[in-house]
């Protein structure tokens, strides 16, 4: 018997992602100890730069994550993410925070009507909104990055330091620990794990799963939005197209933390490791020059050899 076969069908993917993690950043110290005589990766301020710039990772991730928990997912992160960066340095000030959230709850409530209410398929759904976004944006700005820069509450945010350690790694703990308390010590959590593992037998049982869809894509749209904040204050600006690279990297690391991609399983502590050994890997492979067409070859066969795994384990939800 294997040691990882004592585990928890829910703590074995976590197990796994670590010691990914710790095989990535052992074979970047060799790497570079071999290419150019350093070890940057063992470096405390390295690796806390790295945390830093995958605390924006992170965020969508965990948004992401209370989707794919019901079975559903969202497509409309990555300009969800740029639209909200780009009016939060519009309207810049003391509510330039408050209106890029403001852009993420009024995505979040329409993806859920799109999706609770209408019945369409999230893919479909979130991906039309995301499009939508795109063409506002487009012509908000007229194709260019808008002549605005982040306020200075969003720069302290994103690229301050307290103690040493960026502030950005401080917000993305705190939208941590509300992702798992909602998850694991509220109503809507325990909604949440139902619903995704059979919509159906939840609605018979008493919970408003209309509800509970609205309320996942509400979180997931607030998160990207806060993400958006966060990384137009370490830019410090907005630009076209900022969202782009978190897509795929956000579903992966949900799916490298072992949540079940069609519902009902997962723990947000796999979520957590599965941004870090995103993080890493990136970081890896930035140091080796490795193209960006290549990352995103590696993201997806991530993505469909995990869906490959799920499938055969199997259960429909209806």
């Amino acid at each position: 018997m294997t040691p990882f076969a004592r585990l928890s069908p829910e703590n074995r993917p976590i197990a796994i992602a670590a010691i990914f993690v710790v095989v990535i950043v052992l074979f970047g110290t060799v790497y570079t100890l071999s290419t150019q005589g350093t070890a940057p990766m063992l470096s405390p301020g390295y690796l806390l730069q790295q945390l830093q710039i995958g605390s924006f990772l992170g965020i969508c991730a965990a948004g992401m994550m209370v989707v794919i928990l019901l079975g559903h997912i969202d497509l409309s992160v990555p300009w969800t993410l740029t639209a909200a960066a780009m009016m939060a340095t519009t309207v810049g000030g003391p509510w330039a925070i408050p209106t890029g959230l403001a852009v993420g709850l009024l995505v979040g409530l329409l993806n859920g009507f799109g999706v609770a209410y209408l019945r369409i398929p999230s893919m479909i759904f979130t991906l039309g909104v995301d499009s939508v976004l795109r063409g506002l944006m487009v012509a908000h700005t007229g194709g260019f990055a808008p002549q605005t820069t982040a306020s200075p509450l969003m720069r302290f945010l994103a690229a301050d330091r307290i103690a040493g350690i960026p502030v950005a790694i401080f917000v993305w703990a705190g939208v941590s620990l509300v992702i798992a308390g909602i998850l694991t010590r509220t109503g809507l959590g325990k909604a949440i794990y139902a619903t995704g593992a059979k919509e159906g037998a939840a609605y018979l049982s008493g919970i408003r799963t209309r509800g509970v869809i609205v309320a996942a894509f509400v979180i997931s749209a607030l998160c990207a939005s806060t993400a958006g904040v966060l990384l137009a204050g370490y830019s410090a600006k907005a630009y076209q197209g900022m969202g782009n690279a978190f897509l795929l990297p956000a579903i992966a690391a949900v799916v490298l933390g072992g949540t079940h991609i069609l519902g009902g399983r997962g723990r947000y502590a796999g979520t957590l490791v599965g941004v870090i050994l995103i993080v890493f890997l990136n970081s890896v492979l930035s140091i080796m020059q490795m193209p960006e067409a290549f990352r995103q070859i590696i993201y997806g066969v991530v993505i469909v050899g995990m869906l490959l795994v799920y499938g055969r384990e199997g259960g429909s939800r209806t």
